[in-house]
């Protein structure tokens, strides 16, 4: 990820103290950042899901490629230093390596994924166990095709599962 930052000319350069909130989950931005130095953290709800402390880790891009709202809240674990890209797309389209290195980036995180389906089917199969429904679940919401989501009522039912 370290070479993601060579690709950042153009982006602002930002300063976070410790606590600071970078991205507000369910807020929707536009904007992409680039880590330079220190680490954040990513929560969803009360809950850390993933920290970023390698140089060239990026925070935004689902909420951006998928045009939807921000999925968790990123905030600085540490001070940290971020490139801040306010018009993300346009960054994008002008910067097709950048679109290339996140889309291996998401690419190796539905690996993963994919993999620990896979351990959870292996493990829990025959098991007869609330457990065993975990790996069909996954799969299903993993298969989901591309939907666009529009408001409306939590009772709604979503017809391809």
């Amino acid at each position: 990820m370290r070479d993601m930052l060579s690709y950042c000319n153009g982006g602002t350069e930002r300063g976070l103290p410790q606590g600071a909130i970078l991205i507000e989950e369910g807020g929707k931005t536009g904007r992409l950042y680039v880590l330079i130095k220190g680490r954040l953290e990513v929560l969803r709800g009360d809950t850390v899901v993933a920290v970023l402390a390698e140089p060239g880790a990026v925070a935004g891009e689902m909420s951006l490629l998928l045009d939807q709202p921000h999925s968790a809240t990123v905030r600085a674990a540490v001070d940290s230093t971020v490139y801040e890209f306010a018009d993300a797309a346009s960054f994008l389209n002008d910067q097709p390596a950048v679109a290339l290195q996140i889309a291996r980036l998401l690419a190796q995180r539905l690996n993963v994924a994919t993999t620990y389906l896979a351990d959870l089917k292996t493990q829990y199969a025959g098991h007869g166990t609330h457990l065993e429904m975990v790996g069909d679940i996954l799969q299903c919401l993993i298969s989901l095709p591309p939907q666009q989501v529009s408001p409306g009522s939590d009772r709604d039912s979503d017809d391809r599962l």
